[in-house]
């Protein structure tokens, strides 16, 4: 299964993409998609423009992304929250399911403690390498919680 996480910005925002492997996963790619425009419809779309190209290079089977937080900034939390529709629409464009997860999940994920300060779980691409995996774990448990249930 290839995934790819996404951290949504309004000027930057990163993406990674790994795939499960056995009982771990593999790196295939990270980076960040710079955002030039100032019209903010523009960057709405330059961010859904470069999702569906990473979609088409990479061909992920799902997107996980970090779920909405409140900014002591509306204006902030508007822009982000923007960003964010834009990539999941991108995505859903093509197909591809989108698995939401809050940020304590990705810090308890990729560090092993959900109170994680943001200098542990750092930079735009990083962050979304950590949704990615973050995303494997909560899979392989909600499946093995899965088979147990049928047993």
């Amino acid at each position: 299964m290839r995934i790819l996480g996404i951290d949504p910005g309004s000027r930057l925002t990163g993406y990674g993409i790994i795939e499960e492997s056995g009982r771990g996963f593999n790196y295939i790619a990270s980076g960040s998609i710079r955002i030039e425009a100032d019209y903010f419809p523009d960057r709405l779309k330059q961010i859904f423009d470069g999702i569906v190209q990473i979609v088409e290079m990479y061909h992920p089977e799902q997107m996980a992304i970090e779920q909405v937080f409140m900014h002591k900034n509306a204006d902030s939390a508007l822009k982000l929250g923007q960003a964010r529709g834009a990539a999941i629409c991108a995505v859903q464009t093509r197909g591809l399911p989108v698995f939401e997860y809050a940020a304590r999940q990705v810090k308890q994920a990729v560090v092993g403690k959900g109170s994680a300060d943001k200098l542990q779980v750092q930079l735009d691409a990083s962050d979304a390498l950590g949704i990615a995996i973050c995303h494997t774990h909560y899979q392989k448990t909600a499946l093995r919680l899965q088979s147990g249930l049928t047993r």
